[in-house]
């Protein structure tokens, strides 16, 4: 992948500097991306030649980071990315045209119709059948290709092809024979997950391959060894896959780099099936992480995420204490994200932090996360006794008034019961001190609860939380959600990949009368002068696009130093992009227009698309006359670049 470099117009850069903005990510998952016509499978992926038009795109406009969700190998009943494995790259990513050219000269650009295509005009929706079966042709041609390249050492594309192929095996080699065993034997099973694979003894020794009990690691070697020689082909082509896939991704790399653009991943608390499978043997028994009951999920939401078991963490005491099996698991996932990228989102750091777990195996899952309880904070609970043997908390620190899962149930912790808390999250920060990024490379996606134990986590590191403020309660001053209250380390958005499009939030404000208040709010956010804000709250209150605008604009005010914007939102699109506890074709399949240029062209100066110069202007105006004066250029530079007149 090729990018020239283009630049943002040099106001916009200015702006962005004045106002301390760190960091201003687009979030986009890898099945959203556009595609051209000729290279279109149903689906996106980062490595398209159409992605890269994209990120051009995107860095003219002024985003400095691209925020992608999880890219791993989903099942085929849940197109959730957060279900998706740690190590394996989604095949569905892989880029048809990147196979024609470069270090990897597999097609002729000709043979690839026959292979994807000519495949349907890219839709607003993933199109998940036609995008599996032209994954399938194309994978399936390009191990064949490979095998022809064995017997074609001499040729010097030929082999460095080989060459690279087996450095890259030996490099990964154990989570490519453990997700391709998995994947064996999934299909083996019909399609069942690992829990569910019955057959006699052979099955009861398939599910606890990676961990057999005491006294058949025998019989699970052999085992191994059964599978490694009767799918042998099997297990390259699943590897030869990934490397092709790590390749193009490197690629990418390479080329946002070139445009300016930092890439950041995203860390998926949950684990996938095969994942849970190849990690049973340090996992927690007995319990599962989910979402408490909270003001965004009044019922809470059970997960079913196994945990890492915290007497695995760590071996030993003290100066001679050692990572254990868990540890090292997750040190392993951070060091491959953090050499495949920039920064990372830690998803719902809790998980590592103060997880909320309940008893596995209830007929009533959401009367079990309802019923569960903080890991690391119930000492002496009545109805989960075997949750003391973990507790940091002592019964006199906890606030027995308040509800459980409540922020304040923890009250008060010491200086070593905050490292213990810690002691996870320490394990990705080491990794980012190691690879030397700073605090403004992670994102933590703390939403509406923040627990005292994770507040003195992040105290610790200086780290921020996210502020989603379509949210904001306007009646509570100090709501986590109002931009004022944010601190400089702070991520702000409109919304998510989990929220309704702001447009569609705004358009709901104003059908139920609720414009008004947030048009005030703003108007004192933004500073808009006594003689303007009876008519400009009017005009807000009344105009959807304008409210959205301004609701951008508050963003960047301050004091965060950190933006993302959903890529629904950049857009005007009105659709959400999941709906939790949703499965469903639609769920997760949204995608960027396949004209998106013509759409943002379109909608932007109409105020139905997010205008990144109007709302810099916006802001910079909030600073005061003083501040105006000083930057008049600038200010009017952005107002006639925004293609509106003064907001």
């Amino acid at each position: 992948m090729t990018l020239s470099a283009p630049a943002p117009p040099p106001s916009i850069s200015k702006a962005l500097q004045l106002l301390g903005i760190e960091n201003l990510l687009l979030g986009v998952h890898d099945a959203a991306l556009p595609s051209r016509a000729e290279e279109e499978t149903g689906r996106g992926s980062p490595y398209s030649a159409g992605s890269a038009e994209f990120f051009r795109f995107v860095r003219e406009l002024g985003f400095d980071g691209i925020q992608f969700g999880p890219q791993g190998l989903t099942s085929p009943d849940n197109p959730s990315p957060y279900d998706g494995t740690f190590f394996s790259r989604n095949p569905l990513s892989l880029a048809p045209h990147g196979l024609t050219s470069g270090e990897l000269p597999f097609f002729d650009p000709a043979d690839l119709t026959g292979l994807i295509g000519p495949g349907p005009e890219q839709r607003a929706h993933v199109e998940r059948f036609y995008a599996a079966g032209a994954s399938r042709r194309l994978t399936t041609a390009a191990c064949r290709r490979y095998r022809q390249m064995l017997k074609e050492t001499s040729n010097p594309v030929a082999g460095a092809v080989v060459r690279a192929f087996a450095a890259f095996r030996r490099r990964n080699a154990e989570w490519l024979e453990q997700d391709a065993l998995y994947e064996i034997l999934r299909l083996a099973y019909q399609g069942a997950s690992w829990q569910h694979w019955q057959g006699g003894s052979t099955a009861c020794l398939d599910r606890q391959l990676p961990a057999p009990p005491s006294g058949s690691e025998t019989r699970a070697r052999q085992r191994i060894m059964e599978l490694q020689q009767k799918h042998a082909d099997f297990l390259d082509d699943f590897a030869f896959i990934q490397f092709l896939l790590a390749a193009q991704h490197a690629g990418l790399q390479a080329a946002c780099r070139s445009l300016g653009l930092k890439l950041f991943g995203d860390f998926q608390i949950g684990f996938s099936e095969r994942d849970a499978w190849a990690a049973q043997a340090f996992l927690l028994p007995g319990y599962l992480l989910g979402a408490p009951p909270s003001r965004t999920n009044p019922c809470g939401q059970p997960w079913n995420y196994p945990l890492l078991d915290p007497r695995l963490y760590f071996a030993g005491e003290g100066e001679g204490q050692q990572s254990g099996p868990a540890a090292r698991f997750l040190r392993r996932r951070v060091d491959k994200l953090l050499a495949e990228f920039d920064g990372l989102r830690i998803d719902h750091p809790h998980g590592l932090i103060c997880p909320w777990v309940y008893r596995a195996g209830q007929a009533d899952p959401v009367q079990a996360v309802q019923s569960g309880a903080r890991l690391f904070a119930s000492p002496d609970l009545g109805d989960h006794p075997e949750l003391a043997a973990f507790a940091i908390a002592r019964p006199g620190q906890l606030h027995r008034e308040a509800e459980r899962y409540a922020d304040d149930w923890v009250v008060e912790l010491e200086t070593d019961q905050v490292q213990r808390y810690a002691s996870l999250f320490e394990v990705v920060m080491a990794a980012f001190r190691e690879k030397d990024r700073g605090r403004d490379r992670v994102a933590c996606e703390i939403l509406s609860t923040q627990p005292y134990p994770i507040q003195q986590v992040m105290a610790r590191y200086g780290l921020g939380r996210f502020r989603v403020t379509q949210k904001a309660d306007l009646a509570n001053p100090d709501d986590v959600y109002r931009s004022e209250n944010s601190r400089p380390e702070d991520w702000l958005m409109l919304g998510n990949h989990d929220t309704p499009s702001i447009w569609q939030v705004t358009r709901d404000w104003l059908e139920q009368g609720r414009a008004r208040p947030q048009a005030a709010y703003l108007a004192d956010r933004l500073g808009i002068p006594a003689e303007r804000r009876p008519g400009w709250v009017d005009a807000a209150a009344a105009d959807s696009g304008l409210l959205v605008q301004a609701k951008f604009a508050d963003l960047l005010v301050g004091p965060a130093r950190n933006i993302m914007v959903f890529f629904t939102d950049l857009f005007g699109m009105t659709e959400a992009y999941n709906r939790p506890g949703s499965v469903n074709e639609e769920n997760w399949s949204l995608r960027v227009p396949a004209d998106y240029r013509r759409v943002y062209a379109e909608r932007m100066p109409r105020g139905l698309a997010l205008n990144l110069p109007a709302a810099l202007a916006l802001a910079l105006r909030a600073r005061g006359e003083g501040f105006i004066a000083r930057h008049r250029t600038l200010i009017a530079d952005l107002e006639a670049l925004s293609g509106t007149s003064r907001t």
